[in-house]
């Protein structure tokens, strides 16, 4: 497990990134992607998005260039201060909480998880006639199932009943979309949630320092 500098009272922000090393890399990497989206032309704009999908063609091909690569970029430059409102809020908590090391093989377990399987649908779905041929290169990109994966690690740094309620919460904000004739992205949210909630285990003995912290 990799260990974080204990905080610097004198340099509060400096502290916050340093505790969550990861979690402010990978958000600066999406950052610098966004860029790249905003400023290309739009021809290339689509481009650069289907190469570092992973979608069925990207995954036959290159299957881990485009498992980690479509996880530094979004589809929509203009969510970035959402994300980065989010990754705070669940990433860094749990880095913070786990340790870099675990934070990051759980993130990335949902990550995989939910786009193979969702992706093994997706293709199921066309070898049967129930979804078109062009879903093998559809745009499959973005953070938001290792997000998903995190909210639902952060159910076991909650107390009491407000895990419960969070749970419930979590659930119902995944599960909602799916049973109600949810995307195959749906499906992939569903999954990473039940990543993270199977991660329990490794939840049980948190990183020691980080234990005394308050979830913010």
């Amino acid at each position: 497990m990799i260990e974080h500098p204990e905080p610097e009272p004198s340099r509060p922000v400096r502290s916050w990134i340093r505790s969550a090393p990861g979690t402010h890399v990978w958000m600066l990497i999406i950052a610098l992607t966004s860029v790249v989206v905003v400023i290309v032309p739009d021809h290339l704009e689509h481009v650069l998005l289907r190469r570092n999908s992973s979608n069925i063609h990207e995954l036959a091909r290159h299957p881990i260039r485009a498992l980690l690569s479509s996880a530094f970029w979004i589809e929509n430059p203009a969510s970035l201060p959402l994300y980065v409102v989010l990754f705070e809020i669940f990433h860094a908590n749990v880095e913070r909480w786990l340790g870099t090391l675990r934070w990051l093989f759980i993130i990335a377990t949902g990550h995989i998880t939910a786009t193979l399987i969702s992706q093994k649908l997706v293709l199921m779905a066309i070898e049967d006639h129930r979804a078109p041929r062009s879903m093998v290169h559809v745009v499959d990109i973005g953070v938001s199932y290792g997000l998903a994966t995190a909210i639902g690690v952060v159910t076991y740094r909650l107390p009491g009943p407000w895990r419960w309620l969070y749970l419930a919460g979590s659930v119902a904000f995944f599960g909602l979309p799916l049973a109600t004739g949810g995307t195959f992205t749906d499906l992939g949210h569903a999954i990473a949630l039940a990543v993270g909630l199977l991660a329990w285990p490794l939840t049980r003995h948190p990183y020691p320092r980080a234990a005394r912290a308050c979830f913010t």
